[in-house]
């Protein structure tokens, strides 16, 4: 006699599986249609390919070395321009090469500065716009920059404040942002030749967000939560200052991107993200072609990720909570939809985990939105957990495929992920229920989470970690310290430990926002109490739990010295605190055999502490 019983076998995907590059990502399209790019390694780093659509020739056209290009863009039918920073220092310089590989050019070879690009200028064959700070480390110029000769001319020198430069249709500098460090100033001109106007002044709680301008350069569409707790698209009289119309507003999450077409100068579509990626279409083409390519790919989601000038040929990637997916080739001509590139084909979505929609009630009666992933075949009770607290923090957790989620899961772990106050989308009042509040109402935001799991039974409450980037990794030496009880381990990675040093070592083009700083995390004088009560590095005697760090040397934002201090706490202690420093890293680990090395010493951290 024989019983059927339900397999609780998991297949254990190798490490590198989950961290290693994509085969073939970043998909762009030459403007003429003609052309394929796409990023993919070569010597363990992303460079750029092209690929002929007619005939499938296929051609390498960068050799780096150091690190992954990781942006670049098509700036007319022949020349390719991309960034690329230095050890993870993000001051990012912009190359240009030709299709064929040739003609190879560092458009901004100056030393300790950052590039922005303000315009890419579609419609000038050979020029765009880009921002730099050579002249003052603090604030970025605008130049225009001539792509095959690197000739730049000075298009708008920065008084001083200005955060945002907004052109119009025509590639002209017409809108600016300003701001005194706290308070923010719509600034206006009709033409080059005049100078600004100040058109309207907020507090920096209120958001008038330019997104481009109208197709006759008269007005602005832009994002805007004034008179509102939700951010809505609305169409602004940016002359005399004024709303003119509201195009389209959600109840219950902010809505910040206005898509449109070139070509036909129309509005498309509006993105945004409850607790999934939502779009509503404006226009009725862009609805149609969206609605074939879904009928035909069926259960996944999509989006178009790029186009040709004639607007005949686009890109869709599509991706799920279990993969990465694919991108596809579409040509309305021919009405043909062709795969062209699975990004991550080693991985076999039937092994990974879903990714569940949750919600609960803080403990001061916030609703807090997330995700938890549970391993797969394995009863939801008693499970080892995993808290995966995003960085920002004003920044948010979204649904889709999290290589480091599915690796944690297929390693028996259920991850939570929790869009504690704070947490940008759901509105004004929930963005400013975070100020002032790292390390107390935020922290208990993420608390409430875990003893959520717990009331649920299917935290096993003895083996819960805590872990994060950025201020994730604040939250998890803040975690450790001031719910010692709770957590049995944590994994600070690039994160916050003393907020006083923190602020004193901004990158210099920060500065400007310092104001905002002060008003949302604390000024280190007048709140010297708070910060004092706030930064873990401070409160080291209270964590009792095993600590792995992880830094990059070469970080802007979250200095080495964040790290060492917090290491230097715990070893005074007599504590040993498992450090892991690169020298050719920044904000993160980009480079893939040290992605390889940190997440191998996370798996074998957790195994022996949870």
């Amino acid at each position: 006699m024989t019983t059927d019983t339900v397999s609780t076998e998991v297949n254990e995907i190798p490490l590198r599986d989950f961290f290693r590059h994509p085969e073939k990502t970043g998909y762009d399209i030459s403007p003429d249609g003609k052309y394929l790019s796409y990023l993919a390694p070569h010597n363990s780093r992303l460079n750029i390919f092209v690929e002929k659509i007619e005939s499938g020739e296929t051609n390498r056209i960068t050799n780096e070395k150091d690190r992954d290009i990781s942006d670049y863009f098509w700036s007319n039918d022949n020349r390719i321009l991309f960034l690329k920073d230095t050890d993870g220092d993000e001051n990012f310089k912009l190359y240009a090469i030709d299709k064929d590989g040739k003609n190879p050019k560092n458009l901004t070879p100056f030393d300790k500065v950052n590039t922005q690009i303000v315009d890419q200028l579609e419609e000038i064959e050979n020029e765009i716009l880009v921002g730099l700070n050579k002249r003052d480390p603090r604030v970025f110029d605008v130049y225009r920059l001539n792509i095959e000769t690197g000739e730049m001319k000075l298009a708008a020198e920065n008084p001083g404040n200005i955060l945002d430069w907004v052109t119009d249709h025509d590639g002209l500098i017409r809108v600016a942002t300003s701001s005194d460090g706290v308070n923010t100033t719509l600034l206006y001109r009709d033409n080059e030749e005049e100078d600004f106007k100040e058109i309207v002044t907020l507090n920096f709680k209120d958001a008038l967000s330019p997104i481009f301008f109208t197709f006759d350069n008269k007005h602005i569409y832009a994002s805007s939560n004034i008179g509102r707790d939700k951010k809505a698209i609305v169409k602004y009289d940016v002359k005399n200052g004024k709303e003119l119309e509201t195009i389209f507003e959600h109840p219950d999450v902010d809505v910040t991107s206005l898509l449109y077409s070139r070509k036909r100068k129309v509005l498309t579509s509006i993105v945004f993200f409850t607790s999934k990626r939502e779009i509503v279409f404006i226009d009725e083409a862009s609805k149609k072609r969206y609605e074939r390519i879904k009928n035909e790919l069926g259960d996944v989601e999509i989006y178009f990720s790029g186009n040709n000038k004639n607007e005949d040929k686009f890109l869709i990637r599509t991706y799920s909570d279990r993969s990465l997916g694919a991108y596809y080739f579409y040509d309305t001509v021919k009405d043909e939809l062709t795969k062209i590139a699975s990004v991550s084909p080693w991985i076999n979505e039937d092994d990974m985990s879903e990714m569940k929609i949750i919600q609960y009630t803080s403990r001061d009666g916030l609703t807090i939105n997330g995700y938890l992933t549970l391993p797969k075949n394995k009863d939801p009770q008693n499970l080892p957990v995993v808290v995966n607290v995003h960085g920002g923090p004003w920044a948010r957790n979204n649904w889709g495929y999290s290589p480091e989620v599915q690796f944690l899961a297929n390693r028996g772990y259920a991850v939570l992920q929790v869009n504690f106050r704070g947490s940008t989308g759901f509105g004004k009042k929930f963005w400013e229920a975070s100020f002032k509040q790292w390390g107390l109402t935020m922290q208990d935001d993420i608390s409430d989470g875990v003893n959520w799991l717990i009331e649920k039974g299917i935290a096993d409450p003895k083996r819960i970690a805590i872990y994060g980037g950025s201020y994730g990794g604040y939250a998890t030496l803040a975690g450790l310290a001031f719910s010692p009880d709770l957590y049995a381990c944590g994994v600070d990675f690039v994160g916050v430990s003393n907020l006083f040093t923190f602020m004193d070592t901004i990158p210099p083009y920060w500065e400007p926002l310092l104001g905002v700083m002060h008003e949302m995390v604390g000024h280190p004088e007048r709140d010297k109490e708070l910060l004092e009560k706030t930064s873990p590095v401070l409160h080291a005697d209270k964590i009792k739990a095993p600590l792995f760090i992880a830094q990059g040397r070469m970080d802007p934002r979250v200095n080495v010295n964040e790290s060492d201090q917090m290491v230097a706490a715990m070893k005074k202690r007599g504590v040993d605190v498992e450090y892991m420093v690169k020298d050719n890293e920044g904000h993160g680990f980009h480079n893939e055999e040290n992605r390889f090395e940190f997440y191998d010493a996370m798996e074998n951290f957790l195994k022996k502490h949870l």
